[in-house]
């Protein structure tokens, strides 16, 4: 997995809202003594939570906030072996109780380097009722050196006695500039950058697409589609046996097939407004520009109208294959779904 930062500068970029708040807690000395960090997978939660934790704990704090990441404390947190710093995860499916009783047990203890302590649970959201209501009772009687950081992407799942308890600090998805920008740093194709980033928030997620090949494949055979669409209609529900079935099989994969789909026309219409700068198909530019030049924007819009009806049936379960083919000509007339 992908660190998507880990000093205090690369997450500031990332998440500055984030990063006042908490310089400004410690400046004024109010830290929470429980927090929620929420928001989407890949939006620096977790690195969040270990920063904080290296401001409390750190020997040498940069002007009273900014971790020196060199001390003792700030090389053992990045190391995660602080005893006083404690990370709980998902046994499997879930947080179990055993493991709050346990961080309690853990806690009741003195701490071994300083009398502060910081636990972090990971998916906060996957904690058993049994388990949630142990930590609630944790939450009630903090010690007074204990900060509890929760990490969720799903803050709906968190029993509300929980939250109330909680000073929740909302996450934001990475923008598409600063996701392209943070691919390319990490070694994503930079042609193939603006298209993952169009297709997921998340960093590791978008650099597994840039080296999957089934990827690669299925945005060629995209691209194809249109091609024989445009060139040789008749061939296209050949095609759809040839090629298309035979690469996109799972419900996910036509899914795929069809965001990639939508996006290439999207591309086209932008090329015929002028505003290429703003296309993703970044390896197909001659011949997006041919076929820019061989539509109308009236056809482009009925046949995105098209797609996104086709997205909408594909998630209420219409049987793909009978899907793509009705896509296909309905494509071919311009017009949107009966």
């Amino acid at each position: 997995m992908i660190d998507l930062a880990r000093t205090w500068e690369q997450l500031e970029e990332i998440q500055p809202n984030v990063l006042r708040m908490i310089k400004n807690s410690i400046l004024k000395d109010r830290i929470a003594h429980a927090y929620l960090f929420e928001g989407m997978r890949g939006t620096g939660k977790k690195e969040t939570g270990l920063l904080l934790s290296k401001s409390l704990f750190c020997a040498e704090p940069k002007d009273g906030y900014i971790p020196c990441e060199s001390c003792h404390y700030c090389r053992r947190i990045n190391n995660g072996n602080h005893p006083d710093v404690q990370i709980v995860e998902p046994d499997g499916a879930s947080i179990k109780k055993e493991q709050i009783k346990f961080l309690q047990e853990e806690f009741s203890k003195t701490g071994m380097e300083s009398n502060r302590k910081v636990y972090i649970i990971v998916h906060a959201d996957k904690m058993t009722v049994n388990a949630a209501n142990s930590l609630l009772k944790f939450l009630e009687e903090p010690g007074s050196n204990t900060v509890a950081i929760l990490l969720t992407e799903q803050v709906q799942r968190i029993l509300p006695t929980v939250l109330s308890r909680c000073q929740i600090v909302t996450f934001k998805p990475l923008s598409f500039e600063k996701l392209v920008e943070k691919l390319i740093e990490y070694g994503a194709d930079p042609k193939k950058a603006p298209l993952i980033a169009r297709l997921t928030n998340n960093l590791d997620e978008g650099m597994a697409l840039n080296d999957d090949e089934w990827f690669a494949q299925a945005q060629n055979l995209v691209v194809k589609l249109y091609e024989t669409l445009n060139y040789a209609p008749l061939e296209a529900m050949t095609a759809l046996q040839e090629f298309w079935f035979v690469h996109f099989k799972e419900k996910e994969q036509f899914d795929r097939g069809l965001e990639l789909l939508l996006l290439l026309l999207r591309d086209l219409l932008y090329i015929q407004l002028g505003k290429k700068e703003q296309t993703v198909f970044l390896t197909e530019e001659k011949k997006m520009e041919q076929f820019a030049l061989q539509s109308s924007g009236l056809r482009l819009a009925e046949q995105m109208a098209c797609v996104i009806e086709a997205k909408r049936k594909l998630h209420a379960n219409m049987n793909p294959q009978l899907l793509m083919e009705q896509l296909v000509l309905n494509l071919q007339e311009g017009s949107s779904f009966v």
